[in-house]
């Protein structure tokens, strides 16, 4: 809508084509996709699995010749393979699910392994010994799959039981994420990782890495939106056959980004018909109040329904599985936030002031600093619905297509999430989002295996402000530069309505992928090549209502801010972004006890392109404001260099297959994402983005702002994407039937990572640049403010010991368990939003370094489902408990001053601090905060210095299951989240001398989400 007309009030300007990139740089572009079509590689993650293995006879002689034949239980197909020189035979791209495995030779008994479970993303090495015989005489052999894992990759899956069985608030599948090692709960300010109400977490911190650095796959297929890097969003549970996350030192096969890799396969039809109807019910009757509601508890009702269906459209050759989900909630989420008291307000003189009260309700407590406060709820509604369908195709034998299309369309009130602490605000959005997945699996002999895929994801959205109102409502003077609603109003450590910043705004992301992979299996080798091309486009456009800060509550009733900022214009963006990849893989067995894993990977982060060329820069050497193509060929750089070694070893001291020792190292980079660029054009000619500091009245901030204010957002032009040196070694160890433990050492050191610094930060009250060159071919003379620059100057460091244990569902039982010690440091933990400074001195990035903001240093998560053996009466078989359990460290805090003028950026600045940090423990009253003290300068109080409050949460499920008929069965269940109502707190107030300096006002995630309170949700399932 807005899109469409912005694009048409700029479409005709056109400063230069030659900010593109350079003729040499498209030929190199022409060159390698070229070269990836002619070797028809890949470079996405495995969404399947690989099944290899030795044949031998009874003395241990390789045997050639043997005939090795899987065949998947559900859906009859068969795949055959035969033993090569070595003894060696492999089955690539093995789609997950039970097989039956049969081993033929003639002179030989056959053998034949009636079920093998085969799960996405692994290794299995199954060796089979033959015995001289009759070939009339069949040798039944009984295994499972090896619980030890022979990849060079740290990760874990997490089948299907798991996702179907353990209790999940939301049920949001990401949550599964956080069972494995390495993994932590997020922090409060955690911008992807706070879970957005009823759609779960879009990121997620794991081995380090930043919220960001995740590449979400399904199928195989990326589900990442480039502007965020966030997950598009969680496709339907019942949709999930299984997904793996792989958090440490990936193959060659994985790229695109640096961190951890997610990968969830879809659910199947077969040959037997399936499906169900369910319903899920919370209601805030049956919950425990939420520690900081008002005595009436905020009103909360859910309902989750959903239903499935699969079977064979051609028996034996033509699947399907169909999903729909639905919710409807109604929320209200708790306030207890600082307002204004009646002598407050009635010391009020300035008339705009005097306006913009009525907007504050009125305070409904004192709390035992004196403090007035507003304790009540803001009303919150979301609507959902996501339908999903798979199909599959068996052409013949070698010949497999498979297919899968997601959407969800989704409305939600979003009265809090982006930073307004009082009701009747925020935003109301909605959106669509996309995914379909399309690969091709055709074998060629029994060595050569190949796989094509094609896919996109898509994400549609808008979001309007939550109130109405113009400036000029209030007595605000905007009418020399405009704005599209009431400003936000920003009182440090007290209150924030109005606003929110950048509301409206609207973009569509569309991602397209094509890829290939190779696997051919020769003697003991077994290698993969391939590639894969990624075509991203965004086009956006935001509105900025601007955004007032006040150093106190005194300052904000006096009409006197210390800072105002505005982007003018109706801007927007089309922008484009490509990249591509190629790697090479090896697998070599050099005997039964010994595997090397050898890869290189190539990624080419092809630099962004505007439609438009409405991309405009601050180029530091000339102090001017310019379009690409005048000082820069490009936006920035080309990050064409990334060549990525990844190397594993793993061995079997006891060449039993019991115990194995691993250790590798990987090097991988992150595809930079298109917010680094997306402000640019919000530059002049186009908008205006103005910044003043000092004392600003309220009435003439827009005319101030407008008069000498200009604060332009650019990008370094040596920009780069950012890397990661990941590296571990671990045991594991099969200690009894059914039950594994593994122990690691893991290390990762990220460097050239993304950070937002003030180029133009003062120094001795002096700006470097204080005006715009007489040579700038934009606004010559300008006064200059702050200018926001994204730049790749960040680092980072991770030691941890990962230890786990897992127990494979026997005799009722399955449990898990898995424990962190960790240690997280960096100099930013967030690349988002781009224009947010985090560090304190742009001119010293060191003196950030700190612990990260999802530093935990200890973390315990122990799971288990277990069917309870009560007999065979109808009344008491069929009851299942399932439980998680989460003890995690607190998160650090960075306690800052409300400063501006030091460094023209508010509340960043850190204070001294003259004695002892002592934790008091208590929600008014945290830590001790008579030792921080303000400081005309950077003080010496570290960053990150404090520790939060710990989370810790037990969630349980009861289920009974009753029998209806032979085919038709419904389960009643009853799920508990917090089951002993521990109230995870949230962060303390970190402003030094605000009302809320060290007191808590929140749980760590709201009422509905995670650990908030006891929450009780109640289902029915029924199934056939």
């Amino acid at each position: 809508m807005a899109a469409a007309r912005v694009s048409a009030r700029y479409g005709g300007i056109m400063w230069s084509a030659a900010h593109n990139p350079s003729a040499a740089s498209r030929w190199k572009l022409v060159v390698v996709v070229a070269a990836l079509s002619a070797l028809a590689p890949s470079a996405h993650a495995q969404s399947f699995a690989t099944l290899k293995g030795r044949v031998t006879d009874a003395s241990g002689a390789t045997v050639r010749g043997a005939t090795v034949t899987v065949r998947e239980a559900d859906t009859s197909v068969e795949r055959s393979a035969t033993s090569d020189a070595a003894g060696g035979y492999q089955f690539a791209f093995l789609a997950s699910g039970t097989y039956r495995i049969a081993v033929q030779l003639p002179g030989f008994r056959p053998e034949v392994l009636p079920r093998l479970v085969v799960e996405v993303g692994r290794t299995i090495v199954r060796d089979f010994q033959l015995q001289v015989g009759d070939t009339t005489e069949t040798i039944t052999v009984v295994s499972d799959v090896p619980l030890i894992e022979r990849s060079m990759t740290l990760g874990q899956v997490i089948d299907h039981r798991t996702v179907q069985e353990f209790p999940l608030n939301g049920r949001q599948l990401l949550q599964l994420a956080l069972l494995v090692p390495g993994s932590v709960t997020p922090p409060q300010n955690g911008f992807l990782t706070a879970p957005s109400r009823a759609q779960g977490s879009q990121g997620i911190n794991t081995a380090g890495q930043r919220e960001d650095t995740a590449n979400f796959q399904v199928n195989g297929v990326t589900l990442n939106d480039q502007v965020n890097n966030i997950l598009v969003f969680q496709p339907p549970i019942d949709a999930v056959q299984e997904f793996r996350i792989d958090n440490s030192s990936p193959t060659a096969e994985q790229g695109r980004s640096s961190g951890a890799s997610i990968n969830i396969v879809t659910r199947s039809g077969a040959n037997q018909w399936h499906g169900g109807l369910s319903e899920f019910f919370r209601d805030q009757r049956l919950d425990a109040r939420n520690l900081f509601s008002a005595d009436r508890e905020a009103p909360f009702e859910r309902h989750q329904f959903g239903a499935t269906v699969g079977g064979p459209m051609v028996r034996n050759r033509t699947f399907f599985f169909v999903t729909y989900e639905g919710l409807r909630q109604q929320q209200g989420l708790p306030v207890n936030s600082v307002v204004l008291s009646d002598a407050q307000r009635a010391a009020v003189t300035r008339p705009v002031v005097s306006r913009l009260i009525a907007l504050i309700p009125p305070a409904t407590a004192t709390d035992e600093r004196g403090t007035a406060r507003f304790v009540g709820w803001a009303a919150a509604q979301v609507d959902v619905d996501r339908l999903a369908g798979d199909l599959t195709h068996q052409f013949e034998p070698a010949d497999r297509i498979h297919g899968f299309y997601a959407l969800q369309r989704d409305w939600r009130q979003e009265p809090l999430e982006l930073g307004n602490t009082l009701p009747g605000f925020g935003d109301v959005r909605w959106g669509r989002r996309q995914l379909l997945t399309l690969e091709h699996t055709r074998t060629m002999g029994s060595r050569l295996v190949n796989q094509a895929r094609v896919g996109f994801n898509r994400i549609a959205f808008e979001a309007e402000a939550g109130a109405t109102g113009t400036p000029a409502d209030y007595g605000l003077d905007s009418r020399s530069q405009g704005a599209p609603g009431l400003p936000a109003f920003n009182v440090a450590g007290a209150f924030n309505f109005g606003g929110p910043a950048n509301i409206p705004q609207g973009r569509t992301d569309t991602t397209v992928l094509v890829s290939d992979t190779v696997s051919y299996a020769v003697d003991r080798h077994a290698i993969k090549l391939g590639g894969e091309y990624r075509h991203s486009t965004v086009n956006a456009w935001f509105l900025d209502p601007g955004t007032f800060i006040f150093p106190s509550v005194a300052a904000f009733t006096a009409g006197t801010a210390n800072s105002f900022s505005v982007v003018l214009g109706d801007r927007a963006a089309d922008i484009s972004q490509r990249a591509l990849g190629a790697f090479v893989q090896d697998s070599f067995r050099a005997n039964r006890s010994l595997t090397f894993d050898v890869g290189l990977r190539y990624e080419w982060n092809v630099t962004p392109t505007e439609r438009d060329d409405r991309f405009i820069v601050f180029d530091a050497p000339t102090a001017s404001l310019e379009p690409v193509g005048v000082h820069r060929s490009a936006v920035y750089e080309q990050n064409d260099h990334n060549f990525e070694p990844r190397v594993g070893v793993a061995w079997d001291p006891s060449r039993d297959g019991r115990t194995l020792i691993r250790a590798a190292y990987a090097f991988t980079v992150e595809q930079p994402m298109v917010n680094a660029v997306l402000n640019l054009t919000a530059n002049p000619p186009l908008g205006a983005p103005l910044t003043v500091t000092g004392s600003v009245p309220v009435e003439t901030a827009y005319a101030l702002a407008g008069a000498g204010g200009l604060a332009p957002i650019t990008v370094d032009p040596r920009y780069e994407n950012g890397v990661a040196h990941g590296w571990n070694i671990n045991l594991q160890r099969e200690v009894a039937s059914n039950v594994a433990v593994m122990v690691g050492y893991v290390a990762t050191r990220g460097s050239h990572l993304r950070l937002t610094r003030n180029l133009n930060q003062p120094v001795d009250g002096t700006r470097p640049y204080p005006v715009l060159s007489a040579l700038s071919p934009i606004l010559p003379g300008t006064p200059l403010g702050n200018i926001t620059q994204v730049e790749s100057s960040g680092s980072a460091r991770y030691q941890a010991l990962w230890a786990s244990l897992s127990r494979r569902l026997s005799r009722g039982l399955q449990f898990g368990a898995s424990y962190t010690w960790s240690k997280s440091f960096d100099s930013n933990s967030l690349s988002s939003p781009p224009t947010t400074v985090t560090v304190q001195n742009g001119y010293d990035i060191a003196d950030s370094w700190g612990p990260s903001d999802f530093d935990a240093r200890h973390r315990l998560v122990l799971h288990a489902v277990y069917e309870l053996p009560f007999g065979s009466h109808p009344v008491v078989r069929g009851w299942q408990v399932a439980a998680i359990l989460q003890a995690q460290s607190g998160s650090p805090l960075n306690i800052v001053t409300s400063n501006s003028s030091l460094t023209g950026v508010a509340n960043t600045v850190r204070p001294d601090v003259t004695g002892p940090i002592r934790i008091v423990g208590d929600v008014n009253r945290w830590f001790d905060t008579s030792v921080f003290v303000p400081v005309n300068g950077f003080g010496n109080l570290g960053r990150n210095a404090v520790v939060g409050p710990r989370f810790d949460t037990l969630d349980m499920s009861v289920s009974k299951t009753i029998s209806l008929t032979s085919t038709m069965r419904a389960q009643v269940l009853a799920e508990v989240f917090n089951v002993l109502n521990h109230p995870n707190l949230g962060q303390p107030g970190r402003i030094v001398g605000s009302p809320n300096f060290g007191v808590i006002t929140n749980t760590r995630f709201p009422p509905g989400d995670s650990g908030s309170s006891r929450q009780v949700q109640l289902a029915v399932k029924v199934s056939f």
